[in-house]
């Protein structure tokens, strides 16, 4: 798929998402590329996902741990784009043979924010019996267990429009990803940041992967000047959890990893639907072997309890 034009620029192309989110990563990552890689130009075309297409029904009924990527991925495999850009949290942890995950940017701050009617407003001064709106499994059970008098319905769409159904509503507030409402500027409709200690975040929520056909090496050598390791290896041992814990990310599972000076540290959770049970543990280990750090942690989580919530899930949400 890479070509050359009659400048002796590389030209190389990727498959975005149409949202205004979607295509902001693919932009970013286009001007990063071309900033870096002075003889590449990036051309960007738009692939509709089931996901995107079905937007009547919660996530978590559908189903389906490709909904945002699988048609992108078939594109890949026929060599249709070089390279396509995920929100990491909607990449499904095994891949389709063929692809690989090749490159991760800088992290984004992971938290989610609370939107409500005022600033200031946090979950726990949400007034008692409250409705607060969200799309997530993970955000639902998490939030139930700081309040379980709160009201908790679905939302979906993409951050302009569930921010918009947020204002035409009664509903006392909503639950986004600080990364997505703050790269669509929409920063002023925060009301208060939530620290990773009430809620975790998604499996790699914040940062952007760029998926690639294996064997295309010239891509892959072009997209390494906007990897980011520190990141790839945060978001490695936190995919690694979730991919032994068997969970897509619509499964009430958070985690977040960080690099630090003294090691790789990967704090997790596995809650119910109701958030009357949550199993929430922390382990250290070697940054140069994030796998096994959340191979182990995902482990001690399932011997804790973990497994008989999460089979538990699975029944209900196939119900």
């Amino acid at each position: 798929m890479v070509l050359r034009d009659s400048n002796l620029k590389q030209k190389i192309v990727i498959g975005s998402r149409g949202s205004e989110l979607a295509l902001w990563q693919a932009n970013h990552i286009k001007r990063e590329i071309e900033k870096k890689n002075k003889n590449v130009k990036v051309e960007i075309i738009i692939i509709k996902t089931k996901g995107d297409k079905i937007l009547d029904v919660a996530l978590s009924k559908i189903g389906d741990k490709s909904l945002f990527t699988k048609e992108l991925e078939v594109e890949l495999l026929a060599k249709r784009i070089d390279l396509a850009v995920h929100s990491l949290k909607d990449l499904q942890t095994q891949l389709p043979a063929g692809l690989k995950l090749a490159a991760v940017t800088k992290r984004h701050n992971v938290e989610d924010v609370l939107i409500a009617r005022k600033k200031g407003v946090t979950i726990q001064s949400l007034p008692e019996f409250a409705v607060v709106a969200t799309g997530s499994l993970r955000r639902r059970s998490q939030l139930l267990h700081l309040r379980p008098d709160l009201t908790v319905i679905d939302l979906r769409g993409n951050v302009p429009s569930r921010i918009q159904k947020f204002l035409e509503s009664e509903w006392n507030a909503i639950i986004l990803a600080r990364a997505g409402v703050e790269r669509l500027n929409l920063k002023k409709h925060i009301s208060s940041y939530i620290p990773t200690q009430e809620i975790l975040p998604a499996v790699g929520q914040g940062a952007l992967g760029i998926e690639i056909f294996e064997d295309n090496k010239l891509v892959e050598e072009i997209i390494q000047s906007i990897h980011h390791e520190d990141t790839y290896k945060a978001v490695f041992a936190e995919r690694s959890l979730l991919r032994t814990l068997e969970g897509g990310c619509q499964v009430p599972i958070g985690a977040f990893a960080e690099v630090k000076s003294t090691g790789l540290y990967l704090d997790a959770m596995v809650g119910s639907l109701d958030g009357s049970i949550t199993y929430r543990k922390k382990l250290r280990g070697s940054k140069n072997d994030p796998e096994a750090l959340g191979n182990v942690l995902a482990k001690d989580l399932l011997k804790a309890g973990a497994k008989e919530i999460l089979k538990e899930v699975y029944q209900t949400v196939r119900n």
